[in-house]
């Protein structure tokens, strides 16, 4: 359930008999002819589908991460390293004070990997809390269901093209791109990694049918729920 459709006593009930919930990362950032908030959306998206038939509350979504690569793209916004740990730090303090102790990150954003640094850290500090990081999209058994509908996939490419991230009017290109350098594009700075991305799709095709994608995103629900499930 989404914390946006509970008031605080619905919160106060729930910690009484589960101490689980989920938090998404996502990120604001240039992806091509999709939308800007690609991550977020999908991160968000994910986790309410995972959690609903379990009632389990679904926090919103951080909609600002890392990435500080792409700011050479307008709308793209990142946060500096420490203010994305120290956001998250008081995010966590604030969860386990309403009595949430398992808590279940759910990120849409590679740039984001510092958060999992975090969570151990702040294990350290409360062992009596538990946080899970799990990127949704590269999980084992999603990760294997997008290598079988197409092997060749980076950023903004057809593996986040679902009907929730396409644009009204944005035409999407039928073709596929070459897969950049990826070692190269990480040594380069923001104006130069926007010149050799150009649209900012990393390679491979800009879409795939609905029905591969849905079979995707199938996999990508259940395979977060049974995180939950076995938690």
């Amino acid at each position: 359930m989404r914390i946006a459709d509970m008031d605080w006593r619905m919160v106060e009930d729930w910690v009484r008999h589960d101490d689980r919930c989920i938090l998404p990362l996502g990120s604001t950032e240039q992806h091509a002819g999709l939308s800007l908030a690609t991550d977020a959306i999908l991160a968000e998206r994910v986790s309410v589908e995972a959690a609903e038939p379990l009632g389990i509350p679904v926090f919103p979504v951080l909609s600002y991460g890392l990435t500080p690569y792409f700011s050479g793209y307008s709308g793209t916004v990142t946060l500096r390293v420490a203010t994305y740990a120290a956001l998250l730090r008081d995010i966590f303090d604030s969860l386990k004070h309403t009595g949430f102790r398992r808590i279940l990150i759910v990120n849409g954003h590679g740039g984001n990997q510092p958060a999992a640094a975090l969570a151990q850290e702040w294990m350290m500090d409360n062992p009596d809390a538990r946080v899970r990081f799990h990127d949704w999209w590269k999980a084992p058994l999603t990760a294997k269901a997008m290598a079988e509908v197409d092997p060749v996939a980076g950023h903004a490419s057809w593996m986040e093209n679902y009907p929730w991230t396409r644009l009204p009017g944005q035409a999407t290109p039928d073709e596929a791109k070459e897969m950049v350098d990826i070692d190269r594009l990480r040594t380069l700075p923001p104006f130069e990694v926007r010149l050799m991305l150009d649209d900012g799709n990393f390679g491979g095709r800009y879409q795939r049918s609905d029905a591969e994608m849905a079979g995707i995103w199938d996999v990508g629900v259940r395979e977060t729920r049974a995180l939950l499930e076995s938690w």
